[in-house]
């Protein structure tokens, strides 16, 4: 560093420093004695230097997410623009993860970007053995909800409560639902914007997904708007326990589950008020439909959210 520039004053902080001869450093730092720290990663925690708005890490390949992203915390402070420069060698290869670390520190940048952080280190690293001294785990196998999920219901079952099955409504309109790679080329974001709209649940939901999405990669594509129907269709579905929802031409089929809480006479009423509609005594309620994908979400929508509100 004092051969880079000769005239900048240089401290330097590590660990295996004295307690008193490290807070020195650290306060001539604060007082301003000094214009560069070189320091180990014990600055990552419980540092707040309004003044530092520069830091530059080495070998950033080497380091976790959590840790990384403590340390980048580490400027900006105040008011002053802040710059955190991550440094990996160009001859050197970088793994899937490495990449995926630096990745995120890149997209998660801006205020309360810090469960995201937390969230994706977990999803990476597994959540480890809850009941034992082993701190690794193979949660990224089956994802991070499903095994909350599933520990849930192992938990229900040891205190001898009543487990539900589980029902997940099934749909196929035969429409185009993918996410483009056009429109979000990076895969990992990709996969974890699927993730996002399977949780969407309710039309104001889907309105505040459309938007971030146009505001981050521009207007959405029919394909993404299509997914976020599906999403908005599946949680109604779910709501009112219907198995699944099929395309066959210009109908559609909603099937119920045998005990679904529905009134059956709910089932008949909406079936006088629609001429669309029509119900067999199999418990499939069809739907003439137009060959227009917009016009039969809709009304797909409509008669599920009307029978929704029937409960």
């Amino acid at each position: 560093m004092k051969r880079l520039v000769p005239r900048a004053r240089v401290l330097v902080g590590h660990g295996q420093m004295g307690e008193r001869d490290l807070e020195r450093v650290m306060m001539r730092f604060v007082r301003r004695e000094a214009d560069v720290l070189v320091a180990t990663t014990i600055i990552e925690n419980g540092l707040d230097i309004s003044n530092c708005n520069t830091l530059i890490v080495n070998r950033a390949d080497r380091m976790g997410l959590a840790e990384l992203y403590q340390l980048r915390g580490r400027v900006g402070r105040s008011n002053v623009r802040a710059y955190a420069y991550l440094l990996v060698p160009p001859d050197v290869p970088l793994s899937g993860e490495s990449r995926q670390r630096l990745a995120a520190l890149r997209e998660f940048s801006d205020l309360g970007a810090g469960f995201r952080i937390a969230a994706l280190d977990l999803e990476m690293r597994g959540a480890g053995n809850l009941l034992g001294r082993e701190q690794h785990g193979h949660v990224g196998a089956v994802g991070f909800e499903m095994y909350c999920q599933m520990l849930e219901r192992a938990v229900a079952e040891q205190k001898g409560e009543a487990v539900p099955a589980e029902r997940r409504a099934t749909i196929q309109l035969g429409l185009d639902i993918r996410i483009p790679e056009t429109y979000i080329p990076e895969e990992a974001l990709r996969l974890r914007t699927y993730k996002r709209i399977a949780a969407v649940a309710s039309p104001d939901e889907s309105d505040d997904m459309l938007r971030e999405l146009a505001d981050r990669f521009g207007p959405p594509p029919p394909p993404v708007r299509n997914l976020l129907d599906y999403a908005v269709l599946k949680a109604y579905a779910e709501q009112i326990q219907v198995e699944a929802i099929e395309r066959k031409g210009h109908r559609v089929g909603v099937r119920f589950l045998e005990q679904t809480s529905l009134p059956p006479e709910r089932l008949v009423g909406i079936v006088r008020e629609r001429r669309d509609l029509r119900l067999e005594p199999g418990g499939v309620l069809w739907m003439e439909v137009k060959q227009d994908g917009t016009s039969m979400v809709a009304s797909l929508k409509t008669v599920l959210r009307h029978l929704q509100s029937s409960r």
